[in-house]
């Protein structure tokens, strides 16, 4: 299997490189990331990405804005019909290695909402473990992950 890419949205929101036809979905992706970029900056390699992979646009994924206080968070989305294949573990395995690679004394952390789900056994195989509960002003009520190289991503305690 070829080797996932992750290709940079830029400010403008024109791809770094391109590989074959976009599809429709990349469109709103696309947008909704120049517009987090208005918010939080461009500031590479903490922006968004397209994940290519096998000849086709798998996903997306992003670091939430640049590193706060020796955190970065990250984020991913599998696109329409290609979920269950491990494409967003491993998007969120790429984004972890980067953010090691630029500033390795960053702390990698994800929110999910509060309840087990693909998202939670995703963090999971990647290191991950439980951070505890929070309330976020945009999702309300989020379980926070970090990630903890050798984690054995923790269970919540039942609610």
């Amino acid at each position: 299997m070829r080797a996932m890419e992750l290709v940079a949205i830029n400010r403008d929101g024109i791809l770094a490189a391109q590989s074959g036809p976009l599809p429709e979905v990349t469109r709103s992706v696309i947008e909704t990331t120049v517009q987090l970029y208005s918010r939080v900056g461009w500031c590479p390699p903490w922006i968004g990405y397209l994940a290519f992979e096998q000849d086709q646009w798998v996903g997306t994924c992003a670091f939430a804005s640049p590193p706060k206080a020796g955190v970065v968070e990250i984020a991913y989305f599998t696109f329409p019909g290609l979920e269950g294949r491990g494409v967003a573990t491993r998007m969120a395995e790429r984004l972890v290695s980067m953010a090691k690679k630029f500033m390795p004394e960053v702390l990698v952390a994800a929110h999910t909402l509060p309840q087990e789900s693909a998202s939670t056994r995703i963090l999971r195989k990647n290191g991950f473990v439980f951070a505890g509960p929070a309330i976020h002003a945009e999702d309300g009520q989020i379980w926070v992950w970090r990630h903890e190289p050798g984690g054995r991503g923790s269970l919540p305690e039942a609610r």
